[in-house]
């Protein structure tokens, strides 16, 4: 298993985004040599964990619990296949892209070192939204993404901060005892709203917007 890329984007004017300053981070691309990624503070205030990467949409990317986000090299060749166009690492937005990990199949607390001394946990999955739609400019982009077999990619918090790159290997070092991965969760979140009360035996690690859904949902429904 290893971090075939690490990708981060700068702020960009655009007219598909619903972002307060009309700019997006979405473009991310390649770098070399070392970058340094660490918690980056709480929802809603922290940004990228990554240095030298943009977030622009503080309501649903960048804080803790949202550090980064992960994207299978598999999975980005499916797409290839399926769009019929070329992808690049990064083009998900996704700022680690990987090899040889079960990004989607990762359960929600599940932790991952990358090179020697990085620790991140899996806290869900991508919720896609406009600005990823006009990004790729792909036709019915937001239903198409959600309802994919391949699966959302993971979002991560840092638990040992340090430095990556593109090479690394990845291991995983824990995982935690309950079923929750990150594409049920997706699912729970987007097709299937009756398997959320079920995802509460991961709300120690998941997501905060996550999160709030699945306590949502289950004080409406599941109590009544």
């Amino acid at each position: 298993m290893t971090l075939l890329s690490v990708n981060v984007g700068r702020a960009k004017a655009v007219d598909y985004t619903d972002a307060a300053a009309g700019t997006t981070g979405i473009d991310k691309r390649p770098v070399d040599g070392p970058v340094r990624i660490e918690a980056p503070g709480a929802p809603g205030v922290g940004t990228s964990g990554l240095a030298g990467d943009t977030v622009c949409d503080l309501r649903f990317h960048g804080g803790d619990d949202r550090a980064a986000y992960a994207f299978a090299r598999e999975d980005l060749d499916r797409w290839e296949r399926e769009l019929g166009r070329e992808i690049a690492n990064g083009s998900f937005g996704e700022n680690l892209t990987t090899s040889g990990l079960d990004v989607n199949g990762a359960l929600i607390g599940e932790r991952w070192r990358i090179g020697d001394e990085v620790v991140l946990e899996v806290t869900g999955g991508r919720i896609p939204c406009r600005t990823f739609a006009g990004f790729l400019d792909e036709k019915g982009w937001v239903r198409r993404f959600t309802q994919s077999e391949a699966g959302p990619g993971a979002l991560l918090r840092v638990i040992v901060p340090g430095e990556i790159r593109a090479g690394d290997p990845v291991t995983v070092v824990h995982r935690p005892d309950h079923d929750i991965t990150v594409a049920l969760l997706h699912r729970a979140a987007t097709t299937e709203r009756p398997l959320l009360p079920s995802t509460l035996v991961a709300a120690e690690w998941m997501e905060s917007g996550l999160l709030a859904l699945a306590r949502r949902y289950t004080e409406k429904y599941a109590r009544a």
